[in-house]
């Protein structure tokens, strides 16, 4: 691929992915700490190291560039290339810069041994600051990507690619038939199942990739693409047609949450893709949950939106996976100090046995801790159903919004009428009772504001409560209102 590092203090070829302004230890070498037969004549005959460090520009922004090169000692780490990644860590830090990697490897490099094999934890150790100092790396993985540099520094990018076709694995095949007797099916240990196993953000073919890398850093918008059987409400600057009910919001809970669970209503994707002007995805394995490094107006962010359409029936459930996923965007945007929105939409975390065996208790409660713990400020917008402690894991926010047609409740209507009336008909009398419509929680004091859920202004007004949100909320104020509304409805007995 073009781009490549040059080590040379000069600007690439004009058609090269990136422009390289400064080249880092371009001099440094490896030794031959073992006297491995073969390997100084090696050392020798091969120009240059398998790493190339070094200051480059990418849509005008200054990056940090680390590439492991698979055509110098199959691209493996030792003890040079550990100490050029691990000083362009630093370089990185000091300086305040992203890091861009692009990476084909073998892994360690066997001819240095034990002194190849901690660089994994130098490597990882210099990532770790750079990500302690809140900023960001992203990584493109080539083929082949195996061994102890996919299992130190390199897996720890937070937006992650792969390229189209590559072999991605902790072991090559040739190591993994070694090792278990099998050659690994053509299914393993590609670009394609890293990315169904949720190991990658993207797949991405060589025209693409610079495009992905700009959208990471922000220099590129790069839309939230809908499938085209999805509600098709939502348009960037506006609404087509209405998003709440047809000539109004309903009246009472059991008429409002009817239309929330409409099949053609938009759920959070919906909104996600008209509130936001760029998105790049990270990628789980439940689609129930989204999240993206997102810009709205201008502004970046962490969104994690629901999305009840995920499996086309209009009421998708998350599971273990997706909360998992939401909770590492939550821990990227307290990285990066980016604030976070949430756009709820669900009828409740997935309740069945998978799921429960998969601790999706613990991992809603995991969840709500990462959102009690986030030192960056929180939005949520309930855009049509709030089910339950599912919805309230990415609800418990410093401003919590809800459209004015949309329901939050403890448990379902339905679910309530069984347990408290053994009698599933009573639904609309417990949705009646147990007050959950917009209204009603801000009665209560449970949520901030109610927002437009249809009208031409409505994802505009959204948009711009959820800019002044990120502005005048201070982390921390979700358990003022909280604590406010539970003391309001205290008493002392006696």
């Amino acid at each position: 691929m073009t781009g490549r590092i040059e080590e040379q203090n000069a600007a690439a070829d004009p058609a090269s992915m990136f422009e390289l302004t400064a080249c880092w230890d371009a001099d440094l070498r490896a030794t031959d700490p073992l006297r491995f037969p073969g390997y100084a004549d090696m050392l020798r005959d091969t120009p240059g190291e398998s790493v190339r460090a070094g200051l480059a520009r990418m849509g005008g922004r200054r990056v940090a560039l680390i590439e492991s090169r698979y055509e110098n000692f199959g691209g493996t780490m030792g003890a040079a290339a550990g100490e050029k990644i691990a000083r362009a860590f630093r370089h990185a830090t000091d300086l305040r810069l992203p890091v861009v990697a692009l990476i084909a490897t073998g892994g360690a490099r066997l001819q240095e041994g034990m002194i190849s094999l901690i660089q994994m934890g130098r490597t990882t150790s210099a990532r770790s600051a750079h990500a302690a100092a809140g900023l960001l790396t992203a990584a493109v993985y080539h083929s082949p990507t195996t061994g102890g540099v996919y299992a130190s520094w390199g897996s720890l990018a937070d937006l992650r690619a792969a390229s189209a076709g590559a072999v991605l694995g902790f072991g090559g095949p040739r190591v993994v038939q070694q090792v278990t007797g099998q050659m690994p099916p053509p299914t393993s240990h590609t670009a394609e199942s890293a990315y169904a196993a949720g190991l990658v953000d993207a797949v991405v073919v060589p025209d693409d990739e610079f495009a992905w890398l700009e959208a990471v850093l922000g220099v590129r918008d790069r839309r939230l693409a809908l499938d085209r059987w999805r509600p098709a409400l939502v348009a960037p600057d506006g609404l087509i047609g209405t998003v709440g009910a047809v000539g109004g919001a309903p009246a009472g809970g059991w008429g409002t949450i009817l239309a929330a669970r409409r099949r053609h209503r938009p759920s959070g994707l919906e909104w996600a893709a008209a509130l936001c002007s760029s998105w790049v995805d990270l990628h789980g394995t439940d689609p129930a949950i989204r999240a993206g490094l997102a810009t709205i107006d201008g502004r970046r962010a962490i969104v994690v939106a629901m999305d009840r359409h995920a499996w086309a029936d209009g009421a998708a459930r998350p599971g273990p996976a997706g909360f998992r996923l939401a909770q590492r965007a939550i821990a990227l945007a307290d990285q990066l100090r980016l604030p976070i929105l949430t756009l709820i939409d669900t009828p409740g975390a997935e309740p069945g046995p998978r799921s429960e065996a998969d601790g999706i208790a613990a991992e809603i409660a995991r969840t709500l801790q990462s959102m009690t713990r986030t030192h960056s400020v929180s939005v949520s917008v309930c855009v049509g159903e709030g089910g339950s402690g599912g919805a309230l894991a990415l609800a418990y926010t410093d401003r919590a919004f809800m459209l004015d047609d949309a329901v939050f409740s403890v448990i379902g209507p339905e679910a309530a009428a069984v347990i408290l009336l053994r009698d599933p008909s009573r639904a609309p009398d417990m949705a009646e009772a147990m007050r959950i419509t917009g209204p009603d929680l801000r009665r209560l004091g449970v949520i901030d504001d109610l927002l437009p859920g249809s009208g031409a202004d409505a994802v505009r007004a959204v948009r711009d409560a959820v800019l002044t949100a990120f502005d005048s909320a201070v982390p921390g104020d979700r358990d003022l209102r909280s604590d406010r509304a539970t003391h309001t409805w205290l008493r002392t007995a006696g």
